[in-house]
């Protein structure tokens, strides 16, 4: 068989197992039911098994050493990295995606308890961004973190698993194996954000102190009492509103779809065929977080969200509209295999680049309607939130990173202790008094997406690359037509046809360079 021959068997089979797990992973989200999450487990092992045959993937070795023609080659190289970590017996497979399939349904329809009454994280998040009932945000917190004991313990015994797997295809653990067939060199990755911890540390420091004495005064407390409660987030991912800043009452009133269908309309791209597909609205048993799913790869895409109108709701429309017209206009000439971002950060990159426009004076003037006096007022504290808001991320990325590395090269040690200690030492909060408890685990991404978050990092680093390349290269106006074309034709349209430092590098005439993301939120103003 040729090559070419081998090539389109591969495209035709994996796109419609693709679509079979889309179409299933999509309907477990929006409905909470049973029979979906089966289906969807029963999609995923299919995928996981198709790339498992040994036969296949010495095929693709062979392969891979016969060519040099750019497109087959890089087709090749992705079914490579896809193969690679699914060399293992179908059993094994299918107790991985089974285990990984139980835990995501109890989080899709988990509902934390709090005074006697279910909550949403919805309702969790507004009390710790506005509530001043100090005994309530506690309680608030403690009941975000409910779900981890539900977890835990199974969580635990899909990290072994996965590790066992890894280890009998020759690696040291999961995390190493995640790394290789994601295409990242685990090395330069962690001294990126080694070097970028150690450059943001005093930035970091006097900030967070800033910040402190502010929350403090908002309390009626002391600096040294702050608890993670005290926060406007259960993992201190975000920055607490500030008082010069609450942009909430602004969207009162407001249709989010009608300012995301704008924002992108003004760069000449269209998101209603995907707005009619998607499922946006809070309901019971449906997923309480947010994201996007290009569901066949010729224009299918959906998001799911649970909006509110609000600053937050908001950025993450426009963050997941993102994702949705980068899958949306990469060339569909492209074969099936290339058809997809040229890596997970770099989708997160674009979603990052309009999740910042929620930030962006300019955007809250021409689409949200506030006027020039209002903006000129709000100009300092909007910089001031997101260089806070672009640190606390940094941070809380950093340890949930450094933490899962932990995690994978020793599961048995005591995790809850070690949570702390590098949330304490990133992130320089104070620990609760009960610390043997899986605080950690409360985050869905160990579960969903292991060995991901790396990605939300490297996105931002690439945000702030690209962002700097545009306003240098193309337009000091993010919100036009030029700049839309700039990113259809050099960022979406080539869809994985280069590897990811290679895209950028090709887009911004050099490779991944974090000083771009320094220069503009590290360095003191």
């Amino acid at each position: 068989m040729s090559i070419e021959q081998f090539l389109e068997e591969q495209n035709k089979a994996i796109r419609e197992l693709h679509i079979n797990g889309a179409e299933a992973s999509w309907m477990a989200a929006t409905t909470g039911e049973e029979e979906w999450n089966a289906k969807s487990a029963e999609a995923d092992t299919a995928y996981s098994v198709y790339f498992s045959e040994k036969e296949r993937f010495d095929q693709v070795k062979k392969y891979l050493e016969q060519t040099e023609e750019p497109v087959q080659q890089r087709q090749l190289e992705l079914l490579y990295s896809q193969m690679l970590e699914n060399q293992l017996p179908e059993e094994t497979l299918k107790e991985m995606v089974q285990l990984s399939t139980e835990l995501v349904g109890v989080f899709n329809t988990f509902r934390a308890t709090l005074n006697g009454k279910q909550v949403s994280e919805n309702d969790v998040r507004q009390i710790l961004i506005k509530s001043n009932d100090l005994e309530l945000r506690e309680e608030a917190w403690h009941a975000s973190k409910q779900i981890a004991k539900e977890v835990e313990e199974k969580l635990l015994v899909l990290v072994k698993k996965r590790n066992e797997a890894a280890r009998s295809l020759g690696f040291e653990n999961f995390h190493q194996m995640s790394f290789e067939s994601q295409e990242l060199d685990r090395e330069e990755i962690f001294s990126i954000f080694t070097e970028l911890k150690q450059l943001s540390d005093e930035p970091f420091r006097e900030l967070k102190q800033e910040m402190d004495e502010e929350l403090a005064e908002r309390f009626g407390i002391k600096v040294e009492d702050l608890r993670p409660w005290h926060y406007a987030d259960p993992f201190f991912q975000e920055a607490p509103p500030s008082k010069e800043l609450d942009l909430d009452p602004f969207y009162d009133g407001k249709n989010l779809e009608e300012l995301s269908t704008q924002t992108f309309a003004k760069m000449g791209m269209d998101i209603t065929d995907m707005l009619q597909k998607s499922d946006l609205y809070p309901r019971e048993k449906k997923n309480q977080h947010a994201f996007c799913t290009d569901i066949d790869r010729e224009g299918d895409v959906r998001v799911l969200s649970n909006n509110v109108p609000s600053d937050y709701w908001s950025t993450t429309m426009l963050h997941e509209y993102g994702h949705a017209v980068y899958f949306k206009y990469i060339d569909r000439d492209l074969p099936f295999l290339l058809r997809s971002p040229a890596h997970t950060l770099t989708t997160e990159a674009i979603a990052m680049l309009y999740g910042r426009f929620g930030k962006n004076p300019e955007w809250l003037q021409q689409f949200l309607g506030l006027d020039q006096a209002q903006v000129e007022e709000l100009k300092p504290h909007i910089e001031k939130s997101l260089r806070r808001q672009m640190l606390i991320a940094g941070r809380w990325i950093m340890t949930f990173v450094f933490f899962e590395r932990e995690l994978y090269e020793n599961p048995d040690q005591d995790l809850n202790r070690l949570w702390w200690k590098i949330v304490s030492e990133v992130q320089l909060l104070t620990p609760p008094e009960n610390q043997d408890y899986p605080h950690w685990a409360a985050k869905i991404h160990f579960t969903l997406v292991p060995v991901y978050y790396q990605n939300y990092l490297l996105g931002e680093l690439t945000t702030s690359q690209l962002q700097r390349y545009i306003e240098k290269n193309i337009s000091t106006d993010l919100f036009s037509e030029k700049v839309g074309e700039f990113l259809l034709n050099d960022f979406f349209k080539p869809g994985a046809l280069y590897n990811w430092n290679e895209k950028i590098e090709r887009a911004t005439g050099e490779r991944l360079n974090p000083q771009h993301f320094v220069d503009q939120f590290v360095a003191v103003k």
